[in-house]
């Protein structure tokens, strides 16, 4: 969330392993105090992720004969805990030798924080390599920016007592809230012991306009084509060749959005939108107390087949946040910069989708425009076939064999042959 300098960060981390083995260093402009750090609800993270993942919609083709003729089917789709103080003045002159200064400590759920200052890169890299986090050599060449620039450290780690008591086997958000004028998220760190290109999903609430990145390019994901059938299987899988493939397309040197709406409204709604006290969780200040249920407006319809929803439009009450779903796929090479970000006027409603279209079930024979209709529904199952081996980068013969057409030779440009 960013508004007026103000910004909170809510951390979701998809870690896998040994919850003992976890650790965090993020880079932040001011030393945190304890009010200023807060567990987060997952759940909250969640709905924010239904609300605003790609999508596809399901249309049934209406019946060609003017008899009958049937409407086509919508789119559907804890207490701070400050450690004893003898331990904080042994941790301080280890940290003073090495040019590092503890700036704050505490347990905040089941996290043991440090905020961190420091004077020299190695002298971090060494403090924090001593004090049992895993950090990969050369780490120095990474946090000398951060220096320079006078930033903090929030670095966290797991404590497992705590941890316990929380009766979960996952990490729960980790919240921070600071004020300073850079709108930016730090990613470099990410990158220093980082087993290939990393994958990060950016959900950026703010009161007026679309957000998008200053210092690199920011373009949205190819969206509205119509798809084969087979699709509807396995959504998640086919989705991930996309962005694989788009992602390759750009040299992992783009931004994509993935979604941007004002919060107050959608039409159709791929999840009930969040309400105010979820957004306000997130860090939304500005919005009042109430939130839709008190409205007059129809709720959406859940729990269709499939997650799909009917149509429904949504409108909230009072106050507006809007939401920016950014998803970018990075390499250290391809994103030597941290994100800068701006809130720009742009303020049209954007979400990606794909179309699935429901063969009409009748018969050729029952009126002419039937026979018509079912003349050229193989065209159409070629021309999604072929926009989805577009998207995705897969073979469009692969593609045409698994919906059951064989492919066609299509007429070559003049000049295709004119110099090979």
């Amino acid at each position: 969330m960013h508004h007026e300098d103000k910004t909170v960060i809510t951390i979701m981390s998809d870690y896998q392993g040994d919850l003992s083995q976890f650790a965090m260093v993020v880079p932040v402009p001011v030393v945190l105090q304890r009010g200023q750090i807060h567990i987060g609800d997952p759940a909250v993270v969640k709905h924010l992720d239904d609300y605003s993942a790609p999508r596809l919609v399901e249309y049934d083709d209406p019946n060609p004969c003017p008899i009958n003729y049937p409407q086509p089917m919508a789119p559907s789709a804890g207490v701070g805990m400050e450690m004893p103080n003898e331990a904080m003045r042994r941790a301080q002159n280890s940290a003073a030798a090495l040019g590092v200064k503890i700036e704050a400590q505490y347990t905040v759920g089941e996290y043991d924080i440090m905020i961190l200052s420091a004077k020299q890169s190695d002298g971090l890299e060494t403090w924090l390599s001593q004090n049992g986090y895993r950090i990969p050599p050369g780490a120095a060449a990474a946090l000398a920016p951060y220096i320079r620039d006078g930033m903090k450290f929030f670095v966290a780690r797991v404590n497992l007592k705590e941890q316990a008591k929380t009766g979960v086997d996952y990490l729960r958000p980790l919240q921070f809230a600071f004020e300073s004028p850079k709108f930016m998220l730090p990613i470099r760190l990410g990158m220093v012991n980082a087993d290939g290109p990393q994958d990060l999903v950016i959900f950026l609430l703010t009161e007026s306009g679309r957000v998008e990145a200053t210092n690199y390019r920011t373009i949205p994901m190819p969206s509205g084509e119509d798809v084969p059938q087979f699709v509807r299987d396995d959504f998640s899988k086919t989705y991930g060749a996309i962005f694989d493939h788009q992602s390759k397309v750009n040299d992992l040197r783009a931004v994509f959005t993935e979604y941007f709406w004002n919060m107050n409204f959608c039409d159709p709604c791929a999840a009930q939108p969040l309400s105010n006290a979820e957004l306000r969780d997130l860090g939304v200040f500005w919005l009042p107390p109430q939130n839709y249920q008190g409205s007059n407006y129809p709720r959406p319809m859940l729990g269709a087949p499939g997650g799909m929803m009917p149509g429904v439009g949504f409108e909230g009450s009072g106050g507006s946040a809007r939401l920016t779903r950014l998803h970018v796929r990075y390499s250290a090479g391809t994103f030597p910069e941290d994100l800068s970000f701006q809130e720009t006027g742009d303020a049209n409603p954007f979400q990606v989708r794909y179309v699935l279209h429901r063969p009409w079930k009748g018969s050729p024979q029952l009126c002419p425009a039937a026979a018509t209709y079912f003349q050229t529904l193989d065209q159409r199952r070629e021309q999604q076939a072929r926009n989805l081996a577009d998207l995705t980068g897969w073979d469009v013969g692969m593609v045409m064999h698994r919906i059951g057409l064989n492919l066609t030779e299509q007429a070559h440009p003049w000049w295709q042959n004119l110099w090979n």
